[in-house]
C-alpha cells in the first residue's frame, strides 16, 4: 500500500546549497568532503523509542520553557566557517550594525549564551529598566550530531537545526547576516509524509504520565479547484493500545512497524467511511509528544521527551545538507 510519501534521501535543486554560491568557497570544499565520508543511512530501518529527557540539575527551567509550547518554523543549516562560541558579544554588535545599515528602525538584537537569537523592539521611552518587547526568537541546535561533527574540520562549527518563531521577514534578517558572515546557507526544512509517519509512531511509543492530549492526524486530498483536508482523531489510550499491538521490538522502533501502525489507522478510516487514506498526503500529526506539519511547522508539548525531538529533528536537517 503506497500510503505515504517515499523517503527522500537528497534535498530538491531549488534547496541544495552549492546553487547559492558562486566559485569553490571554503564552504563548498568542505561539503563535498563531508558528503564523501559520510557514512549516514538516508532512512534507517530502526530507531530507539525516544526515552525521558535526562537534563542536566543545573539547566535553567526557563531555558527548557523557551522551547516549549512555541511554534517553530525548522530550517537546516550548512556548517558555519570560521564562527566562534567566545565571541557572542560581538556577533550581538555586529548583528545591531547591520540592522542599522538594513535600515530596520526600532529593533535591537540579542545572542544569549546559549545560542538563542532574540529580536526585540527598541522602547519608545528611554529608561534602563525597561526592556523591548521581544518580537523574534531563534535557536541553533545540534543534539547527537556527532557522527557528522566527526568529518567537519576545525575552520567549520555544525550547527544544523535551526528553529525559527516569529516574522519570516526577522528570520530572513538574521539569516542573511549568518549567510555573508560565515558563508553558510539556511534551508527551509520541510517534512514529508514519510517523516510524518515515523513521528507519529515514534512519539505514540512514548510513555507519559498521563495522557493530556488527542491524538490527531491531518490528510490534504488534491482536488480542484481547491484541496480537501481530511482529519482523524484518536483518543491517546487507543492510539497507544494500536501501537502496543503491533509493536513487537523492545526499546525500538522498526520500518516494518511504522508500515503496520499506519495500515491498521488506514484499514479502521476505511471501514468506517469508506475512504482509501492512501490516496491522500499525510500532512500533519498530534500527540502529547509534539506536534508536526510537513510545512517544517512543530510545536514541542513535553518537556520530558524534548530532547528526543530534537535529535531526531536533527537528524532530519543533516540529511537535508548531505
Amino acid at each position: 500500500m503506497d500510503s505515504y510519501d517515499a523517503p527522500e534521501s537528497t534535498p530538491s535543486a531549488s534547496s541544495r546549497p552549492e546553487d547559492y554560491f558562486i566559485g569553490a568557497t571554503p564552504l563548498q570544499k568542505r561539503l563535498e568532503s563531508v558528503r564523501k565520508q559520510s557514512s549516514f543511512i538516508p532512512t534507517p530501518p530502526r530507531r530507539k523509542i525516544p526515552q525521558c529527557s535526562q537534563l542536566q540539575e543545573d539547566v535553567d527551567p526557563q531555558k527548557v520553557a523557551f522551547l516549549l509550547h512555541k511554534q517553530w518554523t525548522l530550517y537546516s543549516l550548512t556548517p558555519l566557517y570560521k564562527f566562534s562560541y567566545s565571541n557572542l558579544k560581538e556577533y550581538s554588535r555586529l548583528l545591531n550594525a547591520f540592522i542599522v545599515a538594513e535600515k530596520q528602525k526600532g529593533l535591537a538584537v540579542e545572542v544569549g549564551e546559549d545560542f538563542n537569537i532574540k529580536i526585540l523592539s527598541k522602547s519608545q521611552l528611554p529608561s534602563e529598566n525597561r526592556e523591548g518587547k521581544v518580537l523574534w526568537t531563534g535557536w541553533f541546535c545540534c543534539i547527537f550530531g556527532d557522527s557528522l561533527l566527526e568529518t567537519v574540520s576545525e575552520d567549520f562549527t555544525c550547527l544544523p537545526l535551526f528553529l525559527a518563531n516569529g516574522a519570516e521577514s526577522n528570520t530572513a534578517i538574521i539569516g542573511t547576516w549568518f549567510q555573508k558572515t560565515f558563508d553558510c546557507y539556511f534551508s527551509p526544512l520541510a517534512i514529508n509524509a514519510f517523516n510524518l509517519s515515523w513521528m507519529a509512531a515514534m512519539w505514540t511509543a512514548c510513555k507519559m504520565d498521563h495522557y493530556v492530549a488527542t491524538t490527531e492526524f491531518l490528510w490534504s486530498v488534491p482536488c480542484s479547484p481547491q484541496s480537501l483536508d481530511i482529519s482523524f482523531a484518536i483518543h491517546p489510550e487507543d492510539a497507544k493500545a494500536l501501537w502496543d499491538s503491533v509493536h513487537k521490538t523492545p526499546g525500538e522502533v522498526t520500518q516494518e512497524e511504522v508500515d503496520l501502525f499506519m495500515d491498521c489507522l488506514y484499514s479502521h478510516f476505511h471501514r468506517h467511511f469508506k475512504i482509501h487514506l492512501s490516496a491522500t498526503r499525510l500532512v500533519r500529526v498530534s500527540t502529547s509528544v509534539a506536534s508536526a506539519h510537513t510545512d517544517g511547522k512543530i510545536k514541542i508539548l513535553c518537556h520530558k521527551y524534548l530532547i528526543g525531538v530534537l535529535a531526531y529533528l536533527t537528524e532530519l536537517a543533516i540529511f537535508q545538507i548531505e
